[in-house]
């Protein structure tokens, strides 16, 4: 309840702004070191280097991560979480003390805040600080932070005095409506946790929501854990595909990128065959979600999982899914025939396309079709350049620049950590992204982004700036060239660019839905609708140039990446229509007709049309089951509503300073402190219908005609 909801995705601190000083000092050494032809501005050389040492810094005192003085050591942690306990004492005595009003939401939010400055820092800090001692420190933290969280979730005391604001009518209608809406959150977060209950019914949501937090503990564990089989029963000559374990090979994921079928064959039958425990842990965190949602008053899991949604309901989710699936049949079946072509050209032996096949092949067509070899790429989006380009981008759009500062001793986790300052032309400082880019030992391989601290107007009128951290795994520099990137990860870096600017600029009155917290299915809206200005080339244009040479990268390479994407993109997108509907009906009414893995076979029949592999349990896989509960339709969705605004509002002129302030009023400012739909109506200037929605997908299929007449000339 009163932590709020946190995006990671279903992906800076506190020192005196230096732009100036750090950029020329930066450039100076960029150039010397690595004699670019280009120009960089500062930001894009500060990540076209390593970072400068900090030799100056001996003598300095440390300042701890994030600015925050108690974090310069690992037993920071428990310090930082005293104070934030007792604090959290003092605010609810004065939440329970005072009359009702809007002040009520004031405390129940500094509440909230205090809590999850300590839990959102100590949540990224768990997985990675590469000190163990820090990690072990942060996730006892999260344990002491959330252990208080749920006493105060099942605090009648505290619960009573915002319904006595709610239950007031004169009240609520004096209050503003970002306020009325946080009140509801607050509610609403209350209530589906069972506090509105008898006590023997509270005591037993209380049950459920540990037995569910446990249960996906165990599901995410079995979902990656990998398999084994006995050396003799695989054919010999696949063997060093895998890992070797004594007498047994261990298959660890799926091998869709191996060029062999008989590889990705194995690998899809071991890898996905069923485990009896991991299939019980499913049904019984099922059953027990269901049983959850039954008890605080909704029908299946997935309509409380949808309440404020862009969806609102399952009825409604479904209803898209179906029609976008009607409309890719043709298509998808299209593409399915291209693979079989593909397949049956280089194995003539067995042509018949099965579920591990169309990663394969489609790479196999695009690459033959298109000729995308990353590497002709990657020169021309170096990481500073792409900074760079990002830097012209927001400056263009929503008169935003961002500068390189240099961290304090300590305040980072790791050397290569950059901070960026995000300054406003007109009203300065907006927050701060800590850019931790580079590959190392046992950090986590996914993009990510992270709320260490939320946005939020405080009692003396000062608004306190948002903290974020953008998590890549890129390569590091070479000694004669910096961090190249292919295309997918410039594309992933400006995807979650979207996220940080959502939390820069949602500035809203309260931290409890600041920028990314806000519903699942509108918090993916500003990260994929970055991903079209990466595809555009008027975009790419002002910033793809080879590191060397410094020469544009060529309109015609641009246009073939593009339309590559789109080789397939039809079995992907029913791909991911399919995943989204078993989502749907595992979380949809129980108890369930069959088992998880009969509904998986029907569902992969009708929703995909691929063959059903005996002896395969998928589901048990699904890890996006846990953290996207009845809730994985969101990307679809966001995708539908991303496309909608660039086609309306910047398909003409991606650098349409009109149409990105009018972005930022609409959608970027409310964070989650307005529907969801109310603010795509906002941008759009019409309220979509569900068929929009679908158009908007299925339209984005289509080939570009342009390119054939470029290529053609």
């Amino acid at each position: 309840m009163l932590c709020a909801r946190r995006l990671a995705a279903l992906g800076a601190g506190a020192a005196a702004l230096r732009p100036g000083r750090a950029g020329r000092g930066i450039l100076g050494a960029g150039i010397r070191a690595r004699r670019v032809s280009t120009s960089w501005s500062p930001v894009g050389a500060a990540f076209n280097v390593k970072p400068q040492g900090r030799s100056l810094d001996l003598f300095s005192e440390r300042r701890g991560l994030f600015g925050v003085p108690e974090l310069s050591a690992p037993e920071g942690f428990h310090i930082a979480q005293e104070k934030a306990l007792k604090k959290t004492e003092v605010l609810v005595e004065r939440a329970c003390s005072t009359p009702p009003g809007p002040q009520t939401v004031c405390i129940f939010d500094e509440l909230s805040d205090s809590l999850c400055k300590v839990a959102d820092l100590a949540d990224f800090v768990k997985i990675a600080h590469p000190e163990p001692a820090f990690r072990e420190a942060a996730e006892e933290a999260c344990r002491s932070i959330g252990t208080m969280v749920e006493k105060l979730n099942t605090n009648v005391e505290l619960y009573q005095s915002l319904q006595k604001l709610l239950a007031d009518k004169n009240l609520v209608d004096s209050l503003d409506p970002e306020t009325r809406r946080v009140a509801e959150l607050f509610m609403f977060d209350f209530e589906i946790s069972g506090i509105h209950l008898d006590n023997e019914k509270r005591k037993r949501a209380v049950d459920l929501n540990v037995k569910i937090l446990d249960l996906s503990s165990t599901f995410l564990m079995g979902a990656n854990f990998p398999n084994k089989i006995v050396k003799h029963l695989l054919p010999e000559h696949i063997h060093h595909n895998f890992l070797s374990d004594g007498n047994h090979i261990v298959i660890d994921g799926l091998h869709a990128e191996a060029s062999d079928d008989l590889v990705r064959e194995a690998a899809y039958k071991i890898f996905l065959y069923p485990n009896t425990g991991q299939l019980k842990c499913l049904e019984e965190l099922l059953s027990n979600r269901d049983l959850l949602a039954k008890l605080v008053g909704y029908s299946t899991f997935s309509h409380r999982a949808l309440q404020g949604t862009i969806a609102k309901n399952p009825e409604t989710v479904m209803q898209f899914l179906e029609k976008l699936s009607d409309k890719l049949s043709e298509r998808t079946r299209k593409d399915f025939e291209m693979i079989q072509g593909m397949k049956m050209k280089l194995n003539p032996q067995k042509s018949e396309v099965m579920p591990w096949d169309p990663p394969y092949y489609s790479g196999v067509i695009r690459a033959e079709r298109y000729n995308i070899e990353p590497s002709l790429y990657s020169p021309f989006f170096s990481l500073g350049a792409c900074m760079e380009g990002l830097n012209i981008l927001f400056n263009k759009l929503l008169g935003i620049s961002l500068y390189a500062e240099q961290p304090a001793k300590g305040e980072v986790w790791c050397e290569d950590v950059r901070k960026l300052a995000v300054v406003h032309e007109s009203e300065g400082l907006l927050g701060y992204i800590y850019c931790d880019f580079f590959q190392r030992a046992d950090k986590p391989h996914q993009d990510c982004h992270f709320t260490i601290r939320g946005g939020r107007l405080k009692e003396d009128g000062v608004y306190q700036l948002p903290v974020v951290v953008l998590m890549l795994n890129l390569p590091h520099s070479s000694r004669g060239s910096p961090t190249l990137l292919t295309p997918g990860m410039m594309e992933n870096l400006f995807h979650e660019m979207g996220h940080a600017m959502h939390s820069m600029l949602g500035r809203t009155r309260y931290q409890h839905i600041t920028g990314t917290r806000c519903p699942t299915d509108f918090a993916e809206v500003p990260s994929i609708l970055m991903e079209y200005f990466a595809n555009d080339y008027r975009v790419v244009n002002q910033f793809a140039r080879h590191y060397q040479t410094g020469q544009p990268l060529p309109k015609n390479m641009v246009s073939r990446l593009c339309e590559s994407k789109k080789v397939c993109a039809a079995a992907d997108m029913q791909l991911q229509v399919f995943y989204a509907t078993l989502d749907q009906i595992y979380h949809g009414k129980h108890p369930l007709r069959r088992s998880t893995t009969d509904i998986l076979k029907e569902t992969q029949e009708k929703f995909y049309g691929l063959p059903y592999v005996p002896n395969t349990a998928w589901q048990l896989r699904f890890s996006h089951l846990v953290g996207y509960g009845a809730k994985y339709y969101s990307y679809l969705m966001s995708r539908a509503v991303a496309s909608m605004v660039w086609k309306e509002c910047f398909l003409q002129d991606p650098f349409n300073r009109a149409a990105g302030e009018r972005y930022r009023r609409e959608m970027l400012a409310h964070g989650g402190g307005k529907e969801p739909m109310l603010m795509v109506e906002g941008m759009l200037q019409k309220c979509p219908s569900v068929d929009d929605f679908v158009s908007a997908l299925v339209s984005d299929l289509d080939l570009d005609f342009e390119t054939f007449l470029m290529d053609s000339e």
